[in-house]
């Protein structure tokens, strides 16, 4: 089988969810031609997801002309080193950058604010910490623009979507340090089961992707063991972390039907039950 060859459809869902993240604007289908395979599947619903400048406002045009797509607008915590400290390799989307320092991720923030306030833009995120990729040179840059984004989300009421990339405690200690917005949303969730009480107690949304059916992943499904069922979400941050037994080919939000139903079987629960309970979710966390 191909790597590069889409997976078939799964068998349909009896009750329609939403996918809670993922990045249209690098899938291989047209907007058009996902959003139906997940219809298909009875996945009636996506979060589009801003990484920088370009796709926050790709996101928001796109949720304007689909009632189907909610947007979520941000600076990704990778790209606010590459505005500050310039990116000379271009390994982002862009290509290669000259620094702009403080200036130009505040004037960058400007417009992630300005996008915030429209209607149809429901998140402010994927906002965060990453510390996988980014060394201590960038950690300020990351910070700054993760409390700039919780402050735009707060200031337009919308939720807050946070990357967490090896910055556990860091990601927690900004959030408790600058106050979370109301609504706060763990994109593709990868603590353990300590951290993920510590985020119910917090109210905050654990949102899984396909990870959680990868072989390596027992702490992953040990957190959404104890995550409380009121705070799951299921997303696939497609084109990325497609679910077993399709890791490593192109992942869609058609595909969400195969990471609910892995994650009902860790529940203990019924898909239905799953199903229902991550739609009202989605919808409660988005509020839409």
């Amino acid at each position: 089988m191909s790597r590069t060859e889409a997976p078939p459809l799964p068998e349909p869902l009896r009750v329609p969810v939403a996918d809670a993240h993922t990045h249209l604007d690098m899938q291989d289908a047209t907007v058009e031609e996902a959003l139906a395979r997940a219809a298909a599947v009875n996945v009636t619903t996506v979060i589009q997801v801003g990484c920088d400048l370009a796709g926050s406002r790709w996101a928001a045009e796109t949720a304007a002309a689909h009632p189907q797509v909610h947007a979520a607008v941000a600076l990704h915590p990778n790209e606010a080193p590459r505005i500050v400290h310039g990116d000379p390799d271009g390994t982002a989307r862009q290509g290669a950058r000259p620094a702009g320092g403080r200036a130009a991720l505040h004037e960058a923030l400007a417009e992630i604010d300005a996008l915030a306030a429209l209607g149809h833009v429901r998140g402010v995120g994927e906002t965060g910490l990453d510390y996988f990729r980014t060394g201590p040179e960038g950690m300020a840059a990351q910070e700054e623009s993760f409390r700039a984004h919780i402050e735009i989300a707060k200031r337009h009421g919308k939720a807050l979507v946070i990357h967490d990339r090896e910055a556990h405690k860091d990601v927690l200690r900004v959030l408790a340090d600058a106050g979370a917005p109301e609504r706060t949303v763990f994109h593709c969730y990868s603590g353990d089961a300590d951290m993920a009480r510590i985020c119910a107690d917090a109210g905050y949304f654990m949102s899984f992707a396909g990870n959680v059916t990868f072989k390596n992943a027992q702490p992953l499904r040990d957190a959404l063991d104890v995550a409380p069922l009121e705070l799951l979400l299921v997303e696939t941050d497609a084109p990325f972390l497609t679910p077993a037994p399709y890791r490593g080919r192109p992942n869609a939000p058609y595909l969400i039907p195969v990471t609910l139903r892995a994650m009902a079987a860790v529940k203990g629960v019924g898909e239905d039950v799953l199903a229902e309970a991550v739609a009202t979710n989605t919808a409660r966390a988005f509020d839409y």
